[in-house]
């Protein structure tokens, strides 16, 4: 279907396996990370469609992704996930210009429509 390209930065090694084994079913490329760093380099060697980063990881945070990404590569499109989902973080997220908002647990459904939208844009 796609050939979309997907990146995918969780601390939580099953959160980044579920979705890569999700998406790759329907076409997409999906690349996962554990932090955020070397996610940060490999944006920088190659075009990525998607970035889905969780909010709350060691060193670099998902707010900081978000700001690297919209700053270097407007048109990447990011998904913030998060397990601490409140009020103040969705309005930090959004007032960076993040893309979409998931508490966990994810959907996949829900993700995969959002991606849908996203990526027609």
């Amino acid at each position: 279907m796609s050939g979309q390209k997907i990146m995918v930065i969780d601390d939580e090694f099953v959160i980044g396996k579920m979705i890569k084994l999700h998406f790759e079913q329907d076409g997409y490329e999906v690349e996962t990370f554990l932090n955020a760093s070397p996610a940060l380099t490999r944006i920088k060697e190659e075009k990525f469609d998607v970035v889905i980063t969780d909010l709350k990881m060691k060193g670099i945070d998902g707010m900081e992704v978000l700001r690297e990404i919209k700053t270097n590569f407007p048109e990447t499109k990011v998904i913030m996930i998060t397990a601490f989902a409140n009020l103040d973080a969705a309005v930090e997220a959004f007032r960076g210009k993040v893309d979409d908002f998931f508490s966990k647990p994810i959907k996949i459904k829900d993700l995969k429509a959002s991606i849908a939208r996203l990526t027609s844009q």
